[in-house]
């Protein structure tokens, strides 16, 4: 565990590389779980399709076959573009995934940095992926890559602010940035005088975890918040003129991102690493495991949505978050902060 590595008292320079090395495993590890669990297979069979099946036993392999496609094709850069922000470009999105995951915890030590401002931290981090998208879109010097590139940015701005607002009921509630002890608040709650299984927010929290979903898809560029990416106007927006390695560092970046909210909504909404009865060190074994099928179960639900509704156009995808979500968020905070203060 790292708790114990750490207690050996190892260099500061050695500890930041183990970290480094913890994260970089978990958002690979998340992105295959996503990619292969959900998009490949679990979501084939539910529209009656069959999936990659040939490389390895039940298609097992085929995350193996396409990462040594992207490596073997060509990093093509387009004659008019800016080459040194459009190489950069796919890295500080990618940088901005792996930051999110500093403030996770997956149990009651096992955390990289428990920021007393977490929450704040991870939605901080998890903005300055538009920078990047903006920077492969008008780097690309393509009329389609700039306009998927500028859809993206103010779709990102207007999604960000529901989910930030959705937020706020869960710190109300909890009284802390910290999500290490929103995951203790609820452990340590009681659902009508009842503390056997503690408290999750999702009861009392429903309304803001479902615009937090909301937010999430959008933020992802997944359908039916896929504007940026459509394929019938944009070819593939931001993405159109990537290839290789670069190409594979967004859509790494992409489901990475996907499993980091996943794990954010299970933490603020469902308990995170908590399970009824476990506590100590038992706690930082069984926690990974049970914050894992809380984040399988809210990929689930993003990934349902992904391939059940159609795209929305431009001026309903503004709509449905100005007219409609942010409204119900303040409507969200306002029932919650009553309730605070009389209970």
């Amino acid at each position: 565990m790292l708790h114990s590595v750490l207690a050996l008292n190892p260099a500061y320079w050695q500890v930041t590389a183990l970290k480094i090395v913890v994260i970089l495993l978990t958002v690979v590890t998340g992105a295959f779980i996503l990619v292969y669990g959900f998009l490949f297979k679990m979501m084939a069979h539910m529209q009656s399709r069959l999936g990659p099946m040939e490389a390895g036993p039940h298609g097992l392999l085929q995350l193996m076959a396409e990462f040594g496609k992207f490596l073997q094709k060509e990093d093509i850069f387009p004659s008019r573009a800016d080459r040194r922000v459009f190489a950069m470009a796919p890295f500080v999105v990618l940088a901005s995934t792996f930051l999110v995951y500093l403030v996770i915890p997956a149990g009651p030590r096992l955390v990289v940095e428990d920021f007393d401002t977490g929450i704040f931290f991870a939605m901080a981090v998890s903005s300055l992926s538009v920078i990047g998208v903006l920077m492969a879109g008008w780097s690309s010097a393509n009329k389609y890559s700039l306009i998927g590139a500028l859809r993206a940015a103010g779709q990102l701005i207007a999604y960000e602010l529901p989910m930030v607002l959705a937020i706020v009921g869960v710190v109300i509630q909890a009284g802390s940035l910290s999500l290490q002890t929103i995951v203790h608040r609820q452990a340590d709650g009681a659902i009508f005088g009842f503390a056997g299984l503690g408290n999750p927010f999702i009861i009392t929290q429903f309304l803001g975890f479902l615009i937090f979903l909301t937010a999430t898809q959008a933020e992802l560029t997944q359908t039916p918040f896929d504007m940026p990416v459509a394929e019938s106007e944009l070819v593939a927006g931001y993405l159109t003129e990537y290839s290789g390695i670069r190409f594979l560092l967004f859509f790494i970046a992409e489901f990475g991102t996907a499993f980091a909210f996943a794990a954010l909504a299970a933490t603020m909404f469902l308990g995170g690493w908590y399970v009824p009865g476990v506590h100590g060190n038992l706690a930082d074994v069984v926690g990974p495991l049970a914050l894992g099928a809380k984040i399988l179960a809210v990929s689930f639900l993003i990934f349902w949505v992904r391939f059940t509704y159609p795209r929305f156009r431009e001026d309903q995808l503004q709509t449905f978050a100005w007219k409609y979500l942010i409204p119900l968020a303040l409507v969200n905070i306002t029932v919650t902060g009553i309730l605070k203060v009389v209970f």
